[in-house]
């Protein structure tokens, strides 16, 4: 049998010093074999990022400690990584081991042209020339299949596209052909037709280049189709190892079975997810339960006519627009009461703009609103404040849309005291309900937004929306960077939510999938326009549009995964 290429042996990584000094991987045993890719699924703070910075020792030395051996074989000979001398460890980073870093943006130098960072590696590991070195990048663009990859290298960072600065990555980890390839996360920002295309760009790579390839992730379905094994890890320690259809489809732990039944696209629309916790604690629930019945679409509450936004890109002196870019084109749309509309697209397709127009709070060029019948794009100051009580939007990312220097408490108060001018004494009263409503303890509104995790913060943020009794609710990619489990959790608390309050909801995603499960009827969106809107099953099912076909062909786990 062939030797592994990297074995870690009882490998223990104990963070922070003094008695608050935490074990976030606990004897973790692990091989990978040459030409083999091992996926580590696991959710945040499971130490899956630990461990994989671990073998290149990227963890802050201050406050590390490791136990146990990383081993690693170069050539004819076999080397403890975690006692190597820095030097031998530097002429072994980026050239016989490679990473591939969850967000390129901030792992891409911005002040450098791309062809530049590519051209650096090569020079330090390959001894190249600068002129042979930026060839050499320029090969390695075309080989990734970025457009124009002699342009490419001479742009920066910022003026490219999420899939474009992830493909620039790439070329850089492989450029020196590693034999071990390190990819932390590399999709999860991405949409689902660019993870499509990077997820099978690595696996080409991986088979053209024979190397080995670890890759974390936090949901199996985007690895289902790439991976030949996959390793389970939970809370540092490594549940369960084992070839990729073994795993898929007789998982041994517990844990493992809840990571594949949480998954939205597995359970008929608005029947309650099954939760991590119901697993661990043996109450495991049946995967066939009653969807909830939609409600018959008569009353508008919401309609948009001829709805057009356009963001100047070019202006003259004057202020005069000289050149414009169309966000929304001509969209009719209505959300009728008591209804969870669905709206996907990629990023930049115009679906955010369009949500937060539909709100006022972006201006449109042309095209009429009406809430109720009521005209908004004609509200003075005071009936604008009045509309906006009676909507809310729940923003993507929770942490920056609190105010890190209020309590929870307070941030829940704020609304009740500035729209509705409530006594200290309702104020509290009403943030009790309202954390009561979202699952959490009483004692959570003392406590400041980085004391909880991502799933809590993003019920806090629910929470703050119900604050003042809305009839609609805005849902911007608000599960869309949670873990499977958590995103289980904020999917069955807005359902609750819809049913117990009557909420009508626009729910924008990115992931047809989940807008199937959450949804009574879907519009399509691309290039600023509807393309397709219809019955939720009926568009999931059997999409009418070409882009919705990609779409739902694109969708990670659809092999491994019948029914999805």
């Amino acid at each position: 049998m062939t030797p592994p290429l990297l074995h870690i042996q009882d490998l223990s990584v104990r963070l922070g010093t003094g008695p608050e000094a935490a074990t976030v991987v606990r004897n973790m045993d692990l091989q990978i074999r040459p030409g083999e890719l091992l996926a580590l699924v696991g959710e945040s703070g499971s130490g899956k990022s630990v461990s994989v910075l671990s073998i290149l020792r990227l963890m802050p030395e201050a406050i590390t400690r490791y136990t146990g051996r990383i081993l690693f074989r170069d050539g004819e000979k076999e080397v403890d990584l975690l006692q190597l001398p820095v030097r031998d460890l530097q002429a072994l980073r980026g050239n016989r081991i490679a990473m591939i870093f969850q967000e390129p943006m901030t792992a891409l130098n911005p002040v450098l042209n791309c062809g530049r960072q590519v051209a650096e590696v090569l020079q330090q590991h390959r001894g190249l020339s600068r002129k042979a070195a930026l060839a050499e990048a320029t090969e390695w663009f075309r080989k990734v299949r970025l457009p124009h990859p002699e342009s490419i290298g001479r742009r920066y960072p910022h003026q490219l596209s999420g899939g474009q600065k992830q493909r620039v990555m790439i070329a850089m980890a492989l450029c020196c052909r590693p034999a071990l390839l390190l990819c932390d996360e590399p999709t999860t920002a991405l949409d689902v037709t660019v993870q499509k295309t990077i997820l099978e760009l690595i696996k080409e790579l991986q088979q053209e280049l024979g190397m080995a390839v670890l890759f974390i992730t936090h949901d199996l379905g985007v690895v289902a189709d790439i991976a030949d094994r996959i390793a389970i890890l939970y809370r540092g320690d490594l549940l369960e190892v084992a070839d990729k259809h073994t795993l898929l489809q007789r998982p041994q732990h517990p844990y493992t079975r809840a990571l594949l039944a949480c998954r939205p696209a597995l359970h008929p629309k608005g029947a309650p997810l099954p939760l991590v916790a119901d697993f661990l604690e043996g109450k495991e629930r049946p995967t066939e339960q009653p969807a909830a019945k939609a409600p018959a679409a008569s009353e508008v509450l919401l309609r948009a006519r001829g709805l057009t936004v356009q963001f100047p890109t070019r202006t003259n002196l004057w202020g005069r627009t000289l050149e414009s870019f169309t966000a929304v084109d001509q969209v009719d749309l209505d959300l009728y009461r008591g209804e969870t509309l669905g709206l996907v697209g990629e990023s930049g397709c115009g679906k955010t703009t369009l949500g937060r127009t539909l709100l006022r709070l972006v201006e449109p060029t042309s095209g009429t609103i009406a809430l109720a019948g009521q005209d908004l794009l004609k509200l003075d100051r005071k009936q604008l404040r009045s509309f906006r009580r009676n909507v809310q939007l729940v923003f993507q990312d929770p942490f920056s849309s609190l105010n890190p220097r209020l309590t929870i408490a307070d941030a829940l108060e704020e609304p009740l005291q500035v729209q509705q001018g409530l006594p200290g004494r309702e104020r509290r009263q009403r943030v009790r309900q309202l954390l009561d409503q979202v699952g959490l303890p009483e004692d959570a509104g003392g406590r400041y937004p980085h004391a909880f995790s991502g799933g809590q913060r993003q019920r806090i943020v629910i929470a703050r929306a119900l604050a003042l009794n809305p009839s609609l609710l805005v849902c911007d990619e608000s599960v869309s960077a949670l873990d499977v489990s958590v995103q289980a959790q904020v999917l069955n608390l807005l359902n609750d939510l819809r049913r117990e309050l009557g909420l009508t909801l626009l729910f924008i995603s990115h992931d047809l999938s989940v807008v199937r499960y959450m949804s009574d009827r879907i519009a399509v969106m691309q290039a600023g326009r509807i393309v397709e809107l219809g019955d939720a099953e009926a568009v999931y099912h059997n999409p009418a549009h070409p882009y919705t076909q990609t779409l739902l062909e694109a969708l990670p786990g659809r092999s491994a995964f019948p029914g999805v």
